[in-house]
This record gives structure tokens, C-alpha cells and sequence, in this order.
């Protein structure tokens, strides 16, 4: 798996955890829905800021969403 594939499922497991819609995630990071969306199918390639803002808006340090599981 790469490492884009990899960070977005690891931001869809941690927004669904808090209980948080893509919307709200969304509005918290301070982009849009649909970048959102790209990001966690694995289709667009984030920018180290937008993976900053995700990680401060769901609460993990940035390296929590590009860690493979065990």
C-alpha cells in the first residue's frame, strides 16, 4: 500500500472513531468536503499543511495518520 492509500484510511478510521462526518472534518481542517473525500479514497496527494491541519482538527500528532497499523 502507499503512503497516500495509507493516510487516508488511517484519517477515515480516526474521523469515524470520533463520530465526525466528512463535513465537519472538513470544516474544522479549513478545507473543502471534496478534497476531504479525495484524500481519504486515496486519490490526491495532500500538502504537508493539510496534513498538519487534519492531525490538530482530529486531535493526533501528523505522524498518527501515516503510521501502518501492527
Amino acid at each position: 500500500m502507499d503512503l497516500v492509500q495509507l493516510l487516508g484510511q488511517n484519517v477515515r478510521a480516526h474521523r469515524k472513531a470520533l463520530g465526525m462526518s466528512q463535513e465537519q472534518l472538513a470544516l474544522d481542517a479549513g478545507m473543502k468536503r471534496a478534497y476531504l473525500s479525495d484524500l481519504e479514497r486515496g486519490t490526491r496527494n495532500p500538502s504537508v499543511r493539510a496534513l498538519e491541519r487534519l492531525a490538530t482538527a482530529l486531535g493526533v500528532e501528523p505522524a498518527e495518520l501515516v503510521r501502518k497499523a501492527i
